[in-house]
């Protein structure tokens, strides 16, 4: 009898921390055309001479401030996911993850899947964006394409607004500011280049920096609507009246107008408000990686002590805890 495949999709990391890991990681992310959404020839001559020889040190530098002793966080927090999920489902379903660059990469895990008839395909990004899901789906039937045989395969684009992804990173939050009572929660996403969701088909007419229309026909695909949405839901089930948290966009590379707030730029407005205690969960992130470690809990942190900022407290991912495992078989199953 076969089994039912399961193939978990995540960014991907760097093999190490040294810089001709990091050249390679990086030239493969920002070449992909869904990432840096230029022409090949302005792409290659922008990622090669300009951010390459800009962002390897100091990429690096990040990388080792967040290292752990088995390797990179990303890697072992999306493994652990990937083994506790296969336990969760049983010995009916055989789970692999594959990263959309680095290793594993995708092609080698879906030579695993040798006597699976059906796959299903679950990317790790909560909110739908052509740089992230829609890439990797991309990668997935590229790979297939060259093959003879083709299994059944079904894939989840998103799970933004799935009542047990909501649950698992309410109670994640619920225990992590248990009796600190922060003045604010701020739900920080990664951003995007503010182009990409003109070329999501987002017909809403909005400024980018407010908060979103909820979902319709017109912002289906909006990635930043979809935030918003999430960010809805867990202040419901948080019981958080609309000024107890705010949504931001962190993570923006370059001159390029990138989707906001800026959390950068959003912190210091809220010590002018007189907030001084406050939480940070990143919703666009399933697992702990270099945008949640490096640039949240430490670099975050550092600007909010120095702006005058009392508490702040860095509220981890979902990563292999128990309630998303059970959330995650169920969106499988």
């Amino acid at each position: 009898m076969s089994k039912q495949g399961v193939l978990l999709i995540n960014l991907g990391t760097p093999d190490a921390y040294n810089l001709s890991s990091i050249t390679r990681y990086l030239k493969q992310f920002l070449s992909d055309p869904r990432v840096i959404d230029l022409r090949f020839l302005t792409r290659f001559f922008l990622v090669n001479l300009m951010i390459l020889p800009r962002r390897v040190k100091r990429t690096a530098a990040a990388y080792r401030k967040i290292w752990l002793k088995e390797g990179s966080p990303l890697l072992i927090y999306s493994t652990r996911i990937t083994e506790a999920l296969a336990i969760e489902l049983g010995d009916n379903y055989q789970v692999e993850l594959g990263m959309r660059y680095g290793a594993p990469n995708i092609e080698m895990t879906l030579s695993r899947f040798k006597d699976c008839k059906n796959i299903s395909v679950l990317p790790l990004f909560p909110q739908y964006s052509s740089a992230a899901t829609g890439s990797a789906i991309a990668e997935l039937l590229k790979i297939f394409s060259k093959k003879w045989n083709i299994p059944n395969i079904n894939i989840k684009t998103d799970f933004y607004n799935e009542p047990q992804f909501i649950e698992a990173y309410a109670s994640i939050i619920d225990k992590n500011i248990k009796g600190k009572k922060p003045d604010l929660l701020l739900f920080s996403y990664h951003s995007l280049p503010k182009r990409h969701l003109e070329k999501s088909q987002c017909y809403n007419n909005c400024e980018k920096e407010r908060a979103c229309f909820p979902i319709n026909h017109k912002n289906h695909y909006c990635y930043r609507a979809q935030c918003y949405v999430t960010s809805r839901l867990l202040a419901e089930r948080l019981n958080l009246s609309p000024s107890q948290y705010k949504v931001s966009f962190q993570s923006r590379l370059g001159a390029t107008p990138w989707i906001g707030p800026y959390t950068d730029l959003v912190l210091p407005e809220l010590i002018r408000e007189g907030i001084k205690n406050i939480a940070i969960v990143c919703p666009s992130f399933i697992a702990d990686c270099l945008e949640t470690l490096e640039e949240i809990d430490i670099r975050a942190r550092e600007q909010w002590k120095m702006l005058g900022g009392d508490q702040f407290t860095f509220i981890p991912c979902l990563n292999d805890d128990p309630l998303w495992i059970k959330a995650l078989a169920n969106l499988v199953k």
